[in-house]
């Protein structure tokens, strides 16, 4: 299962919090952690580049955030990143520099490393999306299964099952990885660095790095 750890997923320098990583080996690991972390590093931010408007919610000052966007602590937005019309951050959410949160885009207990783009009517909830992940309009993470049972991570290839001991848990985007409009991520989904999934997938399990996925029975490597 290394295609699942966070050195073969993720650039963690590539993201405000590199330190919630360490001694970590998966990165759905840090997720419950993320509320903790975020109070802590807020609190030592530097006061030249961060506002603190509210209670828990650090904003950079290079930051384009849109009147109309709702945000909850505790939450960051790092410099350069824009949140524009609507969007609902529920807390727990950094989002990283340079990044893009869109037209009532829901934001809740995730990550978003630098650059990362969510700018049309995307959900994404216990998640993690590394440097340049991209979900095109509608693209979504479901973070609870329908059974309520917690969410397992399967690999079909080597017919294995990892257990999270989480009951919330979406998906974790690798760099540089493109998902097409309206796809469903399945709880527990890994997509690996540099994929592209095809518009209206529906996606579980782990996708490796250089992918370019359709369906379950259609998945081929990058040239």
């Amino acid at each position: 299962m290394n295609n699942c750890s966070v050195n073969n997923l993720l650039d963690l320098s590539k993201t405000i919090a590199k330190e919630l990583f360490d001694d970590v080996i998966f990165p759905w690991e840090v997720l419950p952690n993320i509320k903790e972390f975020i109070i802590k590093l807020g609190a030592v931010l530097d006061q030249n580049k961060f506002d603190n408007p509210q209670e828990n919610v650090w904003i950079a000052k290079t930051a384009n955030r849109y009147d109309t966007a709702y945000l909850s602590g505790p939450c960051i937005i790092d410099e350069g990143a824009e949140v524009r019309h609507c969007a609902f951050i529920r807390g727990s959410v950094i989002i990283g520099k340079n990044a893009v949160v869109g037209n009532s885009t829901e934001l809740k207990n995730c990550l978003l490393f630098d650059n990362v783009q969510v700018p049309h009517y995307n959900y994404v909830g216990d998640s993690v999306l590394g440097y340049k992940a991209h979900l095109g309009a509608g693209a979504i993470t479901s973070n609870v299964k329908s059974d309520k049972t917690l969410v397992t991570v399967k690999q079909s290839e080597t017919n294995t099952v990892l257990q999270t001991e989480l009951r919330k848990f979406g998906a974790v985007i690798g760099d540089n990885t493109e998902v097409g409009c309206n796809t469903v991520l399945c709880p527990g989904t890994i997509i690996g660095r540099e994929c592209i999934i095809y518009p209206q997938s529906r996606v579980r399990g782990v996708v490796n790095a250089r992918s370019i996925y359709k369906d379950p029975e259609h998945i081929i490597k990058r040239q």
